[in-house]
């Protein structure tokens, strides 16, 4: 399985917001720190605001920021928002399946289940998880220097 660029990409943009909690991040500030075209992550914000993720603000002081808190943001839920629209495998499309096995395979049901159980397991992570303690991505992805003196390496809870 591969995940789409722009799957990856909301992946970055969400966790450069939620290391930059407090403080309004850019669309070229994602573009220039997750490696993408403005144009690309321009669509992928937009995806992610619409969803209920960012919250975008307008004008020459706006930026983007978490819409909600990390911890709510369920990686497996993101996923879902930009792979569903694209079929796994040619079977999964009805409108353009030209599989002459597609009545009769049951590779097509393993592959539903594995895809159900891949989905499951990122649905137990939240963006919290891939944020909090991570030092050497918050040192990657901070957009104002850190004054405190380090990365806070905060316990994960339970």
């Amino acid at each position: 399985m591969r995940l789409t660029t722009r799957t990856n990409l909301a992946a970055r943009a969400l966790m450069l917001c939620a290391a930059n909690d407090g403080h309004l991040v850019r669309t070229s500030d994602i573009a220039e720190r997750c490696n993408a075209s403005i144009n690309h992550a321009a669509r992928v914000v937009q995806q992610l605001q619409a969803a209920g993720y960012l919250e975008t603000l307008r004008g020459r002081t706006g930026g983007i920021r978490l819409a909600k808190p990390a911890n709510r943001i369920s990686i497996g839920t993101v996923f879902r928002i930009f792979e569903t629209d694209i079929p796994f495998a040619e079977c999964f499309d009805e409108q353009r399946n030209t599989c002459p096995l597609s009545a009769s395979c049951r590779l097509r049901s393993y592959v539903v289940r594995a895809l159900e159980a891949f989905y499951h397991e990122l649905d137990l992570v939240t963006l919290d998880d891939l944020v909090r303690g991570n030092c050497g991505l918050l040192d990657l992805l901070a957009m104002q220097p850190d004054t405190s003196g380090g990365c806070s390496l905060r316990p994960l809870e339970a």
